[in-house]
């Protein structure tokens, strides 16, 4: 299988990932010279894929293309490149114009009556202003009093693109649906951590979550994949607040962290049944007879499952969101490094300064914690490291092992 990604920044490590364990050929295409992914690659292509005709140049025995990025021009010149290849290409048009807005997401969910975090400024303060069209914690802002809220407004001036709500402390938990627009199946719930910046630090599995709860979240994403009518592939957001779920936001695309969790954990690669659900033509139409594919066969029980973002400078280690990894230039993926089951990095003997995903997995998710912390008084020992950071949001809080 010869696969085709489009950029190579978070979404592509992700895709090109799960593409390396699927012992497919990976294409990765990227307007940028040295990109994160291009370490996990088979072959690169620094190219732009608004160029339609130098792009297609290199497109031959690609039989998938998977967009890892979010820019709608480029999402478009795909669209046109695919369907004159008759490659189908991983996008559900109609549904990432949905999740790309946060304004059209809160939309869907209030018209589905789903619970959300209510309105500001009337839900009072703290208060959480989140630019309506950036991806995940990009822009996010915490507003605490009507001062700091007339402030935003008045020197903010596209503040009616953005949405306020009330700021909720609590857990946070993510689930990946796959659609047909007939049927729809989703997968392992995963618990999120973020950093003080609201950017996701670490991804835990199994989750934490009573079955009843996983129960009512896997409804709460069938029910938002019914309404967008999705074909492909999209990852739900809550947060557990005062013990009820709240939906936070929609990805409709492949996210990045995630899904990786899900088949260290499980077994279950959603690259693959992604390719499976794809119709042998250029758009992304899926097979209409329910959920298309064989059912998916997760270990049992699931393994359990650290992964998170290091950043090491002279001296110190912190435990930093994920975009560290994005801005860290091309990664490897790295077997046993500093005992760690695997690693995604820039690390270089005598390097000072350097980024690392840490994957630790073992039987439970407790037993993979203690791996983890094992890996990290490793790494303090090797790099001479006096202090570790491990940032939370503000009042936020933990739910590791």
């Amino acid at each position: 299988m010869r696969v085709g990604i489009i950029g190579g920044k978070l979404q592509g490590v992700e895709a090109s990932y799960l593409a390396l364990k699927a012992d497919w050929e990976v294409v990765l295409f990227d307007k940028h010279p040295a990109p994160p992914a291009k370490g996990l690659c088979t072959t690169f292509h620094h190219a732009d894929v608004t160029r339609e005709k130098e792009f297609i140049r290199h497109c031959e025995a690609i039989e998938l293309i998977i967009p890892a990025l979010e820019n709608q021009e480029a999402l478009a010149s795909l669209s046109r490149s695919a369907g004159g290849l008759n490659i189908p290409l991983v996008h559900d048009p109609s549904s990432y114009a949905v999740s790309s807005s946060k304004i059209r997401s809160d939309r869907l969910f209030s018209d589905l009556g789903l619970l959300l975090p209510l309105p500001g400024p009337r839900a009072g303060y703290p208060l959480v202003a989140k630019p309506s069209g950036a991806s995940g914690s990009a822009g996010v802002r915490r507003i605490n009093t009507e001062a700091e809220f007339l402030a935003f407004r008045s020197s903010t001036a596209d503040s009616q693109d953005w949405v306020i709500q009330e700021f909720l402390e609590g857990p946070s938990f993510s689930l990946e649906v796959l659609g047909s627009g007939q049927g729809y199946q989703t997968f392992q719930v995963t618990d999120l951590e973020m950093d003080n910046q609201y950017d996701c630090k670490r991804v835990l599995a199994p989750t934490v979550l009573r079955k009843s709860q996983i129960k009512e979240f896997e409804e709460t994403a069938l029910t938002v994949a019914q309404g967008l009518n999705l074909r492909g592939i999209m990852d739900v957001e809550v947060i557990l607040h005062d013990g009820r779920l709240k939906v936070l936001e929609i990805d409709a695309r492949l996210p990045s962290q995630t899904p990786t969790v899900v088949y260290l954990s499980t077994g279950i690669n959603l690259i693959e049944l992604l390719k499976e659900i794809c119709a042998v033509n250029a758009s992304m139409r899926c097979l209409p007879d329910g959920y298309p594919g064989q059912e998916p066969t997760p270990h049992s029980p699931p393994r359990g499952v650290i992964y998170e973002h290091i950043h090491v400078s002279p001296g110190r280690l912190e435990v930093s969101g994920e975009h560290v990894v994005s801005e860290a230039g091309p990664l490897q993926l790295l077997q046993g490094f500093f005992d760690a089951d695997e690693a995604i990095s820039n690390f270089e003997p005598g390097r000072p300064d350097w980024v690392a995903t840490l994957i630790h997995v073992d039987e439970t998710r407790e037993k993979a914690w203690a791996k983890r912390n094992q890996v990290i008084e490793q790494i303090k020992r090797a790099c001479s490291i006096h202090t570790v950071l491990d940032p939370s949001p503000p009042g936020g809080t933990s739910h590791r092992a």
